[in-house]
């Protein structure tokens, strides 16, 4: 089990990490990380400005707790990096990391513009309605899973 200063994770203090929405695409997605294909994923920094939460630091450290639909914790992840880009800007190697079977950016890109303009997550970021462009700033984020508990 990871420490930190020798004391056992306390879970309750840790955020709770949620991969897209309960059901099938989060089961694919934690199952990707728990196998240590996933380690990294993006979020629009839309959603931070929305929420009102600062963006995280380039240099990472953050913890979470990730959850799998039934809301049960599997694992701990640490962020290692942290950065801002542009959709048109991310990386083959950042759409490779995310370990859903992407060969290129051109790939991650189609996927995720199909879950960042899904009913869900446009109801769940409410209005105004926003529109992805080649300039929409997307945090990518790079993590180890330091706990598992499956």
């Amino acid at each position: 089990m990871w420490v930190m200063n020798d004391s056992p994770l306390d879970l309750t203090s840790i955020p709770i990490g949620e991969y897209a929405f309960p059901g099938p695409l989060r089961d694919a997605l934690v199952s990707a990380i728990l196998s240590g294909e996933k380690t990294s994923t993006a979020t629009l920094v839309e959603e931070y400005t929305r929420s009102g939460e600062p963006l995280p630091s380039p240099t990472g450290g953050e913890l979470e707790a990730v959850i799998d639909s039934k809301g049960k914790i599997v694992c701990v992840t640490r962020t290692t990096r942290n950065y801002v880009t542009t959709l048109a800007q991310v990386s083959d190697e950042h759409a490779r990391k995310e370990g859903e079977g992407y060969a290129n950016a051109h790939e991650w890109r189609v996927g995720h513009e199909r879950f960042w303009t899904s009913d869900e997550l446009v109801t769940a970021l409410g209005d105004p309605p926003f529109t992805l462009t080649d300039d929409t700033q997307v945090l990518c984020s790079e993590f180890e899973v330091i706990e598992k508990y499956v």
